[in-house]
């Protein structure tokens, strides 16, 4: 059992040195984050036991929001009650968003430049083939049985048909949670209860969550802190899910980013330390300035800081909840299919000519091959990137 602590100014000064370090290192994704988390606070500093530490970890996945910065919210929670709380987790997402700042800076003023232009043209290709290893992975983990297979598809199919991202989540999680219930009390169920209880959410869904295309909306600040509030508080899964919200509504369907700025900023956060949902920020920052970039950050984090707090106490004992369970199995099979069908429809634009293609095909070998840090290939892509575009 997990047992807060309290400390004064020393354990907060402790945790602030530690999550700046991990903000400004954590190159990888959060699997990567996760794992210098673990360096850190178990082996450096033996802040919490391993066991403490999984029990926590365990407690990140049953919440929404990005999973390391919600572990970096748990510890500080955990090591120094509500200050701890927000010092971690604040100090964790900082340098991130600093760096994304000054990028979102010079891509405004700059963007025009060749020199930028060469580096995104050999960055966005490498995105494509990180997201896609970052798919094969989390697949093997959440893709458990021929049934949530079955959920994940009919998820990209509707995806396809526009249906709204939040409702193929809800739907995803409430026909594997029903499902996994009906199963219980018929001490194993028949096939026609089991199309019953796939066919009539996704059914319902299909019918009644079809996004309005096109629906034009002027910018404005408070849509947009909504926006990220919403993305917040419901995106399970991987980080990346983030980006088919972001297409949906951002794109498709206010019109404020364009596919190409869109893959710019999935490149940035790739391409800077931290949570990948800083990414918000930078698109705050090429819509509104400095002023609508904080309104995304603050908008997009600020549901990870509630879920902690108000979870902490209570959610491990969640864990043994076969239907809670059940639920987030499915909620996690649909974000995988958005993933998909978003890398797709990001790869048409990122994959145009023939050396894309090979960035991106050099990319997929060496990270399934060889488990290179996505960072590393970032800035590969963006040097090939450069010398091609100086080169022709």
């Amino acid at each position: 059992m997990i047992q807060e602590q309290h400390g004064g100014l020393p354990v907060l000064r402790e945790l602030a040195a530690a999550f700046l370090k991990l903000g400004t290192v954590a190159f990888g994704g959060p699997a990567a984050h996760i794992a210098m988390m673990e360096d850190e606070i178990v082996r450096r500093r033996n802040w919490l036991s391993r066991e403490e530490f999984l029990d926590l970890l365990g407690a990140t996945n049953l919440i929404p929001g990005p999973n390391s910065t919600e572990m970096a919210i748990h510890v500080g929670r955990r090591q120094a009650g509500w200050p701890g709380l927000l010092v971690a987790g604040g100090c964790f997402i900082l340098p991130a968003v600093l760096l994304v700042t000054a990028f979102a800076w010079a891509y405004v003023h700059y963007g025009s430049l060749p020199v930028l232009s060469g580096v995104l043209y050999g960055v966005k290709p490498v995105i494509i083939a990180v997201v896609l290893q970052a798919l094969w992975a989390l697949g093997r983990t959440a893709v458990k049985s021929g049934f949530l297979a079955v959920v994940g598809v009919m998820g990209m199919a509707l995806a396809f048909l526009s249906v709204d991202e939040l409702l193929i989540l809800l739907a995803g999680g409430v026909v594997v949670g029903f499902r996994g219930k009906v199963i219980r009390r018929t001490a194993g169920g028949n096939r026609n209860s089991l199309l019953l209880v796939l066919g009539s959410p996704l059914a319902l869904v299909s019918q009644t969550g079809v996004s309005a295309t096109g629906s034009l909306a002027p910018f404005a600040l408070w849509p947009l802190f909504l926006f990220f509030l919403k993305v917040g508080a419901v995106l399970y899964g991987s980080g990346y899910v983030l980006f088919a919200f972001m297409r949906g509504d951002l794109v498709q369907h206010w019109h404020w980013l364009t596919e190409s700025q869109l893959l710019d900023a999935i490149a940035v956060g790739q391409m800077t330390p931290g949570p990948v949902f800083t990414a918000a920020t930078f698109v705050g920052y090429i819509l509104g300035g400095p002023t609508a970039a904080f309104v995304a950050t603050i908008g997009i984090f600020l549901p990870a800081f509630f879920f902690v707090a108000v979870s902490g106490s209570f959610i491990p004992r969640l864990r043994q909840s076969p239907t809670a369970s059940a639920f987030l199995d499915g909620v996690n099979v649909a974000s995988l299919a958005l993933m998909l069908v978003v890398t797709y429809q990001l790869g048409r634009t990122a994959i145009f000519d023939i050396p894309t293609a090979l960035l991106a095909l050099l990319s997929a070998i060496v990270l399934f091959r060889f488990r290179v840090n996505s960072a590393w290939l970032v800035l590969g892509g963006a040097t090939a990137g450069f010398l091609l575009h100086r080169l022709f």
